[in-house]
């Protein structure tokens, strides 16, 4: 059965994806933020349920006024902290809660998820360039203070679910510096209730190999485990406020969370 679903869920995935498009075109110029984080979350709850897969989110329960509008009560932004493992972990965390990424610059050049991701306000950092790093870490210090979640993945690659590399402190300067919580997520994929790497988008796999392998999944969870903010100021400084999220998220994937244990880049 799933071989005959995966080809009407491909035609209904572009459908999605060019519906979503036109939507970042035509109507986010136009809206606020807190009708673009609406429109994220729906959408991209949508394309979690074409692709056949199933989203469940525990952990801290996410405030509404979070989910509708991306605003925090003391009016700062959240730092989102999670592991990766997969292109779609993006949707799945904007499907709990709306968040403006980070991303490595080759994603814009995708076939249209990279057009949409880059026009729903993906922040790119190019990889190698000499101040890269500083000139992103301006760019996320004011969207935080203008109130938007913003997402990091601290091991700046992907991997097959199965282990956490070591987080890299770099991205959570503007957090440290402001004071703007820290918050870990982790992301598990299952499928038939056991770990998979269906999802897994790693190595020199291509967007469509990792694609297929998703809809042609049985039974594929994506499990969202919010955890508690991380307040920056009883850690002091990046390094120590990484490795605190490295280890909460640890903990839930059942993985090492010694950092000198686990694997580097």
């Amino acid at each position: 059965m799933r071989f005959v679903l995966a080809p009407l869920r491909a035609a209904l995935f572009v459908l999605h994806v060019l519906a979503g498009l036109a939507t970042v075109l035509v109507v986010y110029p136009l809206a606020g933020l807190a009708t673009r984080n609406r429109i994220n979350r729906v959408w991209s709850r949508g394309l979690v349920a074409v692709c056949g897969a199933r989203l469940v989110v525990d952990g801290e329960p996410i405030p509404p006024h979070i989910v509708s509008t991306g605003l925090e009560p003391w009016s700062l932004g959240r730092l989102v902290l999670s592991n990766h493992v997969s292109w779609i972990d993006v949707f799945a965390i904007n499907a709990a809660t709306p968040c403006r990424f980070v991303a490595k610059a080759e994603i814009g050049r995708w076939p249209l998820l990279g057009a949409l991701v880059t026009r729903s306000g993906t922040l790119y950092i190019e990889r190698g360039r000499r101040h890269a790093v500083a000139s992103m870490n301006h760019r996320v210090r004011d969207h935080l203070k203008a109130g938007e979640s913003i997402a990091v993945f601290p091991e700046g690659t992907t991997t097959d679910g199965s282990t956490l590399l070591t987080f890299h402190s770099n991205l959570l300067a503007p957090a440290v510096e402001i004071g703007a919580p820290v918050w870990p997520i982790a992301i598990r994929y299952t499928d038939g209730g056991r770990p998979t790497d269906a999802a897994a988008f790693i190595g020199e796999m291509g967007l469509l190999t990792s694609l297929a392998k998703i809809l042609l999944a049985r039974d594929l969870e994506i499990r969202i485990t919010v955890l508690p903010a991380i307040p920056v100021q009883e850690h002091g400084n990046r390094h120590a406020v990484a490795r605190a999220a490295r280890e909460a998220i640890a903990r839930v994937l059942g993985l090492a969370s010694d950092e000198r244990q686990a694997p580097r880049v």
